[in-house]
């Protein structure tokens, strides 16, 4: 009712449904708050140990236990005294970074086989805790702590600080393994290009023994030095990174082989024709490292002699475009199968022991874990879900998770835990589902009572609303947001495409992401909103996701394009007289090239953290898709935008945090410099202090209005506008 009392209109409350959003989506860290997240399965499998945060607002996170139904905080970092005294490591800072972490606190740990000790860094000092009893400890350190990990007995545990390895056991008694000779060196930690394009968060692994470990050693010295300020602060010196840019060196890395009392055997490979450590581990069968070729097109698993270091080849992949890496490959069983993905044509194919054990159309997605013969897996039937399945011999494979959405989890011990995000929002399920060595027993779907992990995450105050469609020829799969309050037949809507519509990012999907709940508060603010994943995105095999090499932008843009019209056929309040685009990273690339070469289907853009140059991205992520700029300079021309600021004839927005050290703001602020040599009207807004995942969250609240205000306006005066 309003204030005469007469009811309020559909439309009248269009903003009013929504106005708490944007203050919501920043307080919250985009819903990530009080989502439990990184389990661990006891091997008995009646434990489970998560972090979590104490509410969907409080951004410090804690270390649970969950047993017999019921949850037991380990660590509290607001109970440990002194846990805030220091700061947080550099080395730390970036790993977090690296992970897009939201959260403080307890955000990470590492626990022994036996699930008994937990390791923990808070603000940079060693922390503790026994799992069967007592309170967190404090572990005396040789500095600030950097990814502690206590090795399989539980005895010891390994950490780095300033750039070096050590271990120290639970009463003393330090050791420092290694010794970075200057300050280009660094053991233990993954470099730059693993952390950001290969999935690699780590550098040193243990022997199941307990004995040695498997280190890596990174030198950036090669490296090109990039210097990230702060013009906001001008009395504030720059800091350097180790970036490489495509085209120019990488660090070099190499492996070695330490023992407690200070051993050192050197992991010998041919490092000149791959140069890339993929992955590494240790299990039963001993230690094995996965290397790349510069060029991507082939990846060897080598075993390593763990006396001599010597490595020997157990299996190569090759492919004419890139091979592309699967999270948890390469993995073995307990009887030494290796597990390994396979491409073939239009499907990714899981094979354990060299034979295939997934049906044609099944897309593999990630190998979970492995325990004994069996393999936990996700992969995809359908674009817009991702399950969980187990592979057993004999059984063949099996789904575990249930309703839609994208799940994933862990197993051990006949447990397993579902990790999902579904259309109602994050759940999380504890299925005693199994035999854990014959995989038999009730599980998901059997109708036995699963239990339940509780997310503490705030309910978004709108409700996504998603019409998921396949247009066009090549059934791209698509999601239309209209607005809540929009009735058919009454008004034509001015249309915003919401894409990433790149490399390992999917937007369309039964699930309640933090971005559909962003389409949805767009659509609210008058839009029809439209995402669509185009080719080059992943879940639908290989050829789809290949489709782009060699020409990151045209089939990418092609399908943006297609997607619409199809939409603007099937919903005649599609009013495609007013189009506006809006994305971040590739889906701002993508945004500003709409607007350049497409300006006949595109009217207004808003491009957040743009790569205008694709020159300026690292060499494994962008060397990838388009190879080496030396020998394909053209692959980088077409794919840039660099060079075509002249072409600009709507509105556009670019915006960039000025402490963005992935796609720097360069690439943005050279842009704007083209536009405005060629008299090209344009806006910018630079964000002081943020990176690439601006982290404040006045910035994130007030850059929803920014960006709404701004579309609305470039569109108002177009044909189809009311007055």
């Amino acid at each position: 009712m309003n204030a005469t009392g007469s009811p309020k209109s559909p439309k009248s409350q269009k903003y009013a449904n929504s106005a708490e959003f944007p203050a919501q989506f920043a307080r919250t860290r985009r819903f990530s708050l009080g989502v439990p997240r990184h389990f661990t399965v006891s091997p008995d499998g009646r434990r489970v140990l998560f972090v979590r945060t104490g509410s969907g607002t409080d951004p410090v996170g804690r270390l649970w236990q969950y047993e017999d139904g019921a949850e037991r905080l380990l660590a509290d970092p607001g109970l440990l005294i002194g846990a805030a005294a220091g700061a947080v490591p550099e080395e730390e800072r970036l790993r977090r970074e690296r992970a897009r972490e939201r959260s403080v606190g307890v955000v990470s740990y590492a626990a022994d086989d036996a699930a008994l000790l937990v390791a923990f860094a808070l603000s940079g000092a060693l922390w503790a805790v026994r799992t069967d009893g007592g309170a967190p400890f404090p572990v005396a350190a040789a500095g600030p702590v950097v990814d502690p990990r206590p090795s399989p007995d539980g005895r010891h545990i390994a950490y780095v600080s300033g750039r070096c390895l050590h271990v120290v056991g639970l009463s003393g008694g330090d050791r420092q393994l290694t010794r970075a000779e200057g300050p280009d060196i660094s053991y233990g930690l993954a470099e730059y290009v693993a952390a950001e394009s290969m999935h690699r968060m780590r550098g040193y692994w243990w022997s199941p023994d307990s004995a040695r470990l498997l280190v890596a050693r990174v030198d950036t010295g090669p490296v090109a030095r990039r210097y990230l300020g702060d013009p906001a602060d001008p009395a504030k010196p720059p800091r350097a990174i180790a970036y490489p840019a495509a085209g120019t060196p990488n660090a070099e890395v190499t492996v070695q082989l330490l023992s407690l009392e200070g051993e050192r055997v050197d992991v010998v490979w041919d490092r000149g024709a791959y140069e890339y450590l993929v992955d590494a581990g240790w299990d039963a069968h001993g230690p094995f490292v996965a290397v790349q070729s510069r060029d991507q097109r082939t990846l060897r698993t080598l075993a390593v002699d763990p006396a001599t270091g010597a490595t020997e080849v157990r299996h190569e992949r090759t492919d004419a475009a890139w091979v592309e890496l699967v999270p948890g490959t390469p993995a073995r069983t307990a009887s030494g199968a290796p597990v390994l993905p396979e491409d073939d044509g239009g499907t990714r194919f899981l094979t354990v022991g060299g034979r295939r054990v997934t049906p044609d159309g099944l897309q593999l997605r990630a190998v979970l874990g492995v325990e004994g013969e069996q393999v936990l897996f996700t992969a995809s039937e359908d674009p817009l879900e991702t399950h969980v399945w187990r592979y057993g011999p004999g059984r063949g494979i099996r789904r575990l998770s249930g309703g839609p959405g994208r799940y994933s989890g862990v197993a051990r011990g006949g447990t397993v835990v579902l990790e999902g995000v579904t259309p109602q929002g994050n759940e999380v399920r504890v299925v005693r589902d199994a035999d854990p060595v014959t995989g038999t027993g009730a599980g998901a779907g059997d109708g036995a009572p699963d239990e339940v992990i509780a997310s503490l995450a705030e309910e978004p105050a709108l409700t996504p609303r998603p019409a998921h469609l396949t247009l066009g020829e090549r059934q791209l799969r698509g999601a239309l947001f209209l607005p809540s309050w929009h009735q058919e037949g009454t008004g034509r809507l001015p249309v915003l495409l919401d894409p990433y519509g790149g490399p390992g990012v999917q937007q369309v999907g039964r699930a309640r992401g933090w971005f559909t709940c962003v389409s949805q508060w767009f659509a609210e603010q008058g839009f029809a909103v439209l995402v669509v994943d185009g080719r080059g995105t992943p879940g639908r095999g290989p050829a789809w996701e290949k489709a782009v090499h060699g020409d990151q932008l045209t089939p990418a843009l092609e399908d943006q394009v297609d997607a619409l019209q199809a939409a603007g056929a099937r919903y005649a309040d599609l009013d495609l007289t007013r189009v506006a685009i809006r994305g971040w990273s590739f889906g701002g690339f993508l945004a500003a090239a709409a607007v350049l070469h497409r300006p006949d289907v595109f009217h207004a853009a808003v491009a957040g953290a743009p790569p205008t140059d694709q020159r300026l991205y690292d060499t494994h992520w962008k060397e990838r898709y388009l190879g080496h700029p030396q020998e394909r300079p053209e692959n980088y021309a077409r794919s840039s935008l660099a060079g075509h600021g002249h072409l600009l004839s709507r509105p556009l927005l670019l915006v960039h945090g000025l402490a963005d050290d992935n796609v720097a703001a360069a690439h943005t602020l050279r842009f704007s410099a083209e536009l405005l040599a060629a008299g090209k009207p344009h806006s910018v807004l630079p964000l002081p202090g943020a990176t690439h995942a601006p982290s404040d969250d006045t910035v994130n609240e007030q850059l929803l209005h920014f960006q709404r205000d701004f579309l609305l306006d470039a569109l108002r005066g177009r044909p189809g506008e009311p007055a």
